[in-house]
């Protein structure tokens, strides 16, 4: 917030001290914007008339934008506005590209529109801008606790930034509710329900620029996928599988103090107004074999409805998302090939929308990856807008070459995104057998082997070396295996008694605590006495030699981790009885757990390494 407010602070002093430099005759003559703060992304509005009040010929028009701002624009999209009165409706989009004429200032950035036709004297025409940000709106304060209400703060100007004159502007800022905590008050500025109003503001020369703030409500999600992979794999078989994983993070106010299940469960709407639980994405129609899981499984919380447009899908995270709380999960889908997949000039190409289907979801990079079918060759892409691209191979059951992939990157994604892109490729048919033809030939050439196996004769003397040496080695394997049974129940005694502690810091029942105790010393007696006589055998065997030292060392880190847990479990114990703080309590087992987690990594490097000798 600080850090925005003196980029802020900055860019105002620079506008302030700015010597306008006429760049051209064309004037504004009406400028209506409007800010649409509902959501967490800033949508900007703006119709501009612009007239040519000089003698030449005019072929651009220069849009000036605050670089703070510009860091944080993820869309921009100009249109000129043809026909007037009831007939205006049809627009033409305008490419917009940097430009760097003399005399601006650093603090700006200015795009240049070009015209489709040269603008003369007299002549006036309509363009409408609209501008996408993200990460504009900043909490404040920057923590709140589970109960409180999320307030952000807005920064921008209540007269549009041109570098030629407007006559006549306003602007219209939409918010998400009336309550509005406060906003600067200008001359002609008003608070309407949830609509504030700036102006109408008339005869204001270039680079005319007055700060706004405002401080707002906003308790809409703010599900920031901070990265997502989308993988978009086609087969020619009639499949086109889509698979996304996503990290999301709630980008608004930081979460502070604990969390109350029961409270928010109870009072959904009051304990917990500022996180969200679900997420809706707008699936294409014919979207089928639908699934969401995350790192532990699948999960059941999602819901699908749809008609013969669309398909949506409603997911719901194991836990509601707070502020600055992350989840990752991962959603597939399959889709019909003929909907997606074409045929154009000898080529195919696949035509798909290239954002993500989540509702009002701002992603940070948006990795998208196409992978086309095992021999596709002359591919090329088309993008409406500007992406990192990138060309890989992937390997998939019976790939040969493997099925080359583009990937295509873009940071500060959001919906207006959810555009078209065509991936353009040729691709022989008869590739199409290669995959049917190698499961032929495997499968026959396995049943050759078979035939040829059970006509063979590797019967093995019982009475030679290498029979009686495996045999030995088979009694070694299954002495080990059953010595890495008992030392993991041993390893879950352990962590009984941790539970135990944890029941008795809910609880405060001692008595339980040191029952539990006393259970687990006599069955770490039963286990030890379990435990001696394999030692015995893997100690006197030839074939346990190599594993022997490993083994050995095993028991003895196990029996250090049992006395250090037995020490915790004492001092925790004697705390609570003679009524100690938690906070002294903690202070007195921590070198103790430091070891303890030490021990523990070890003692899992032993048991793999042992488990690998099995």
């Amino acid at each position: 917030m600080e850090k925005m407010g003196f980029r802020f602070i900055l860019f105002v002093l620079a506008i302030s001290f700015l010597s306008t430099p006429v760049i051209s005759e064309l004037i504004l003559s009406k400028v209506e914007r409007k800010i649409d703060l509902t959501s967490q992304i800033v949508r900007i509005s703006s119709s501009l008339k612009v007239e040519n009040a000089g003698p030449n010929v005019v072929s651009e028009v220069l849009l000036a934008f605050p670089d703070f701002q510009v860091k944080k624009m993820a869309h921009m999209a100009v249109s000129l506005v043809e026909g007037k009165g009831k007939s205006k409706g049809s627009s033409i989009n305008l490419p917009a590209q940097v430009v760097h004429p003399d005399g601006m200032p650093p603090a700006l950035t200015l795009y240049s529109v070009s015209l489709p036709r040269g603008l003369s004297k007299g002549e006036s025409l309509t363009l409408d801008v609209f501008t996408v940000y993200t990460h504009s709106l900043q909490p404040f304060p920057e923590e709140i606790t589970q109960a409180d209400i999320q307030l952000v703060v807005y920064q921008d100007s209540a007269y549009f930034l041109s570098p030629y004159e407007v006559k006549f502007q306003s602007l219209n800022v939409k918010l998400p509710s009336s309550r509005v905590e406060s906003f600067t008050k200008l001359e002609k500025s008003k608070l309407v329900e949830s609509e504030l109003k700036y102006g109408p503001y008339e005869g204001l020369p270039p680079f005319s620029y007055s700060p706004v703030v405002v401080h707002y409500e906003n308790n809409r999600p703010f599900a920031v996928a901070q990265e997502l992979v989308r993988e978009i794999e086609i087969s020619h078989w009639g499949n086109v599988q889509v698979t996304e994983h996503y990290k999301i993070a709630h980008g608004g106010a930081l979460n502070k103090g604990g969390f109350s299940r029961l409270d928010y469960q109870a009072r959904p709407q009051v304990r917990g107004v500022s996180s969200f639980r679900r997420l809706i994405a707008k699936l294409p129609r014919g979207a089928h074999s639908i699934y969401y899981r995350d790192e532990i499984g699948n999960i059941s919380t999602s819901h699908v409805w749809g008609d013969s447009k669309k398909t949506v899908l409603e997911i719901e995270p194991r836990f509601p998302i707070f502020g600055g709380w992350r989840t990752a999960f991962t959603i597939g889908y399959g889709l019909p090939l003929e909907d997606f997949l074409f045929v154009s000039e000898g080529k195919r190409f696949l035509n798909f929308s290239y954002g993500s289907p989540m509702e009002d979801l701002v992603v940070d990079n948006l990795i998208l990856k196409v992978v086309l079918p095992e021999g596709s060759k002359d591919i090329s892409v088309s993008v409406p807008f500007g992406v990192k691209q990138q060309e890989e191979v992937k390997y998939s059951n019976l790939d040969i070459v493997g099925r080359p992939v583009v990937l295509l990157e873009k940071t500060n994604v959001v919906p207006e995104h959810n555009q078209y892109f065509q991936v353009y490729y040729r691709f022989n048919s008869l590739s199409l057998l290669m995959e049917p033809l190698m499961l032929i030939c495997g499968f026959l050439f396995f049943f050759i082997t078979c035939i040829a196996y059970m006509h063979a004769d590797f019967s093995i003397s019982k009475s030679s070396a290498s029979y009686l040496a495996k045999l030995q080695l088979d009694e070694v394997q299954a002495t080990i295996q059953q010595f890495q049974g008992i030392m993991n129940r041993c390893l879950a005694v352990h962590d009984k008694l941790d539970a135990s502690l944890r029941d008795l810091s809910r609880t405060g029942d001692v008595q339980a605590c040191k029952a539990v105790r006393k259970l687990s010393i006599n069955l770490l007696k039963d286990l030890s006495k379990d435990m001696k006589p394999l030692l015995i055998f893997l100690q006197s065997s030839p074939q346990a030699a190599r594993i022997w030292p490993k083994v050995e060392e095993l028991v003895g880190k196990e029996k250090e981790m049992e006395e250090k847990v037995m020490l915790k479990h004492s001092i925790v114990v004697e705390g609570y009885e003679k009524k100690s703080g938690g906070r002294e309590i903690e202070n007195r087992v921590a070198p103790h757990q430091q070891k303890l987690t030490s021990l523990k990594q070890e003692v899992d490097d032993l048991l793999e390494i042992i488990d690998e000798f099995c």
